[in-house]
């Protein structure tokens, strides 16, 4: 039985593994993202000490990881090609990996599923999430989660990322 919890330091090496696999997966598929060492174990510890890292662990492995957070996302402040409909406070979430031998059985969406309930326990009424334009395995994660395509957004190094929001409702 998976269960979903908040990622502890012990964690962070099991995460970077990820973070590996996900990297090998993505170079394999001809995805340019996370080739240049982002995500590591070091983005995890800030994850975890913000109280943001979430890990699922199945028979005591750690088989997907997420950051989830809220507030404000920089990079998110100008979308091209479309816009954000909602307004305020949002979640957002980054750095989703998922063990390659429990690949789909859901586990990203449940990181998603995991970031709405927050939302809605805080009155948040979007979250949103980006990817690469070439990863379709996370815009298919993204699209189940009910998350909608809105737009682009330019990262600090100026790559682009397909950005995507679902609002909330009571």
């Amino acid at each position: 039985m998976a269960a979903l919890r908040l990622a502890r330091e012990e964690d962070i090496p099991a995460v970077a593994r990820l973070f590996d696999q996900a990297r090998q997966a993505l170079a394999a598929a001809g995805v340019d993202q996370w080739q240049d060492g982002y995500p590591n174990g070091e983005d995890v510890r800030r994850d975890v000490a913000a109280g943001d890292g979430y890990v699922i662990v199945e028979n005591h492995r750690v088989v997907a990881y997420a950051c989830l957070s809220f507030g404000h996302e920089p990079t998110y402040d100008v979308i091209a090609n479309g816009s954000w409909l909602g307004r305020g406070e949002y979640g957002f979430l980054h750095r989703a990996a998922v063990d390659p031998n429990a690949k789909g059985r859901g586990l990203a969406g449940e990181l998603f599923e995991e970031l709405k309930r927050q939302a809605r326990a805080r009155g948040v009424q979007a979250v949103r999430g980006d990817t690469h334009r070439d990863n379709q395995p996370m815009q298919r994660v993204m699209a189940k989660a009910g998350l909608a395509y809105r737009g682009v957004i330019t990262l600090t190094d100026g790559s682009e990322r397909l950005a995507f929001e679902a609002l909330l409702t009571e």
